[in-house]
């Protein structure tokens, strides 16, 4: 079905161009052009590519095993699985992105967090770079701080989080409230941090479309930024150039919420031993600093303690986790919506639409034109929102632009609504009131939406 809709020009709140708003395409109900899937319910996010080949489905359900099973300490019989930790945040990848989905912050009860998080995890850097220009670990916690650890060995400590409300109100006078966290590590087992130790949350995004991501063009990352530049505006995104450890090179970051990684391999493998304590071809060596003796003189699962052959099937079932279609396109309300996300500019960032390249690796990744809702590049997003740790090329105040893609259904495949960086956006509008910066013009544009504006714009997010 195709809606046709006018060419509106319409100026966007304390924007000095005007918002097209083009007509909408049936294309955008198939974001992920022919790998798109049709499953909306809690295993919207755990299907393959819809193009797969039978013998690739094949490597996909290996890789999923490998995935989402657990992993024990060594020496174990299950030698296959064996050599979690020393320190670890998790026993396996599914752990955090449960169901294939996004992860939430910790639980409360009566104002006192539940558990230790796992889904959000803790980077840790101190002033200066790593000889490939990213940040410079904390010499003796490291890049990332685990909460938990394997038999005779001391876990670095447990996080504490804390929030306080911020309050406001829309242009009616509706009023809403904000939850501003504190991130506090306590219970050091290895003594003091660094005294300019810089922290910064990271919440386990969705895995769907990745390796459509990697297959947009690299011309295509930086013609956004270009464009952007052009426009004269507050909105001007930048690249990031990162070390990738599979091209041996400096390459545009696509992937973490700092777009810090650059292939889907390198962070899968980055992920094993950072979140897992798995040691793989290119990540050889345990994260044991020169302080964490225990952790030196724990056994391993073998070197390395993830094959080659078993570490690329995880990378393919990563790469071609589908994306799911987008849903109620002909709804007046989700129209509506849409109709506003361009007006608000929100569309300026959020890219809607790629013609991805060439991917020889996966061919049927190639050629499709997708709906991702993201430039990939950097963006300061203002104060509010900033961890003060800079990353690669990305400073303390930058986020990525995440994708959009499937934003909808995280309630229906994890049960929760937590969006952000850290989760701390309880709701849609919630995110939305968090940005600032680059972004502080279309947070204004929204504040000033009547309330049935807003509630269509959030209709088409949840539509996506």
């Amino acid at each position: 079905m195709k809606i046709l809709l006018p060419l509106l020009l319409i100026s966007a709140a304390t924007a000095t161009t005007v918002a097209l708003v083009p007509a909408y395409d049936a294309s955008e109900a198939r974001p992920g052009g022919q790998t798109t899937v049709f499953d909306h319910g809690q295993n919207a996010f755990s299907l393959p590519l819809a193009n797969l080949t039978d013998r690739q489905r094949t490597d996909f359900v290996v890789g999923n095993s490998f995935f989402k099973k657990n992993w024990v300490e060594a020496p174990a019989s299950t030698t296959g699985r064996d050599g979690l930790g020393p320190h670890f945040i998790a026993r396996s990848c599914g752990a955090c992105h449960a169901l294939d989905g996004r992860g939430a912050p910790p639980t409360f009860t009566n104002g006192l967090q539940d558990e230790q998080p796992m889904a959000l995890l803790i980077r840790l850097s101190i002033p200066g770079q790593d000889a490939h220009g990213g940040p410079r670990g904390e010499p003796v916690y490291g890049g990332q701080f685990n909460n938990d650890a394997v038999s005779d060995v001391k876990p670095e400590g447990k996080v504490k989080i804390s929030y306080s409300e911020i309050s406001g109100q829309f242009a009616d006078g509706e009023r809403y409230t904000l939850l501003k966290p504190k991130y506090e590590l306590v219970d050091l087992g290895y003594g003091p941090m660094h005294p300019d130790t810089m922290l910064s949350p990271r919440i386990a995004p969705q895995m769907i479309g990745l390796g459509l991501l990697e297959a947009i063009k690299p011309e295509d990352i930086l013609a956004n930024a270009k464009a952007q530049a052009a426009a004269g505006g507050a909105i001007k995104g930048r690249p990031n150039r990162v070390w990738d450890a599979y091209a041996g090179k400096m390459l545009i970051g696509r992937y973490g919420w700092k777009a810090n990684t650059a292939s889907v391999a390198h962070q899968s493998a980055g992920a094993f031993l950072g979140d897992i304590g798995i040691t793989s071809k290119r990540n050889p060596h345990e994260e044991c600093t020169q302080a964490q003796t225990d952790c030196r003189k724990a056994p391993s699962g073998g070197k390395p303690e993830i094959s080659e052959d078993l570490l690329d099937k995880v990378i393919f079932y990563s790469r071609t986790l589908a994306v799911p279609a987008a849903r109620n396109q002909d709804d007046p309300a989700v129209q509506r919506g849409r109709a506003v996300f361009y007006q608000a500019q929100c569309a300026t960032c959020h890219t809607p639409k790629y013609t991805t390249g060439n991917f020889k690796a996966l061919p049927q990744l190639s050629q499709q034109t997708i709906y991702p809702y993201t430039d990939l590049l950097l963006h300061d997003m203002g104060e509010g929102l900033a961890d003060g740790r800079p990353d690669f090329q990305a400073s303390g105040r930058d986020w990525k632009t995440p994708p959009l893609w499937g934003l909808g259904l995280v309630p229906a495949v994890n049960k929760h609504s937590r969006y952000l960086h850290d989760g701390r956006a309880r709701n849609l509008m919630e995110a939305v009131l968090w940005h600032g910066g680059e972004a502080e013009g279309a947070k204004q544009h929204v504040l000033k939406l009547n309330k049935q504006d807003r509630e269509n714009l959030v209709a088409f997010l949840q539509s996506l």
